[in-house]
């Protein structure tokens, strides 16, 4: 299996071979046809198993190619426990998304929020946040769904 069997666009495809993958680990060949169908998927799996990829890839593909988000609003939100783990997600949405036209953004704690808030309010198409800042930025009103 490669990862051209998956369902995914050329652009993303472009990126994972430029990322240095031909075929995808049983998560992801199990995780990213199911989501690009509609599919809801939780699955376990340990740590460099390509987890990360398997749900980024389909969203990334979901998202986009679109008009450009509202200001003020987010269109999709990956939910992370630790800032190190936000970091590493938003790394891998803009290593496979790099050649989307989707804006993307990483909100935590213990960093200014400033540019957080700034980034916000242009829009976001996907957002990765931790808890705590999501909630203060929920609170300040910083932060909307674009489905509302």
């Amino acid at each position: 299996m490669t990862f051209n069997t998956l369902g995914l666009s050329d652009s993303l495809l472009r990126a994972v071979a430029r990322s240095g993958y031909t075929t995808p680990t049983p998560i992801q060949a199990q995780a990213i046809p199911a989501i690009l169908s509609g599919g809801d998927v939780m699955a376990a799996a340990q740590t460099g198993t390509g987890k990360t990829a398997g749900f980024v890839l389909p969203m990334l593909q979901q998202l986009g190619p679109r008009t450009r988000v509202a200001p003020g609003k987010v269109r999709a939100l990956i939910l992370t426990p630790t800032r190190e783990l936000a970091a590493q997600v938003h790394d891998s949405i803009l290593t496979y998304g790099k050649n989307e036209r989707l804006s993307s953004a990483v909100v935590f704690g213990g960093v200014n929020i400033n540019p957080q808030l700034k980034a916000l309010k242009r829009g976001v198409d996907l957002l990765v946040a931790t808890p705590g800042r999501l909630l203060d930025l929920h609170q300040q009103r910083a932060v909307r769904s674009a489905f509302r």
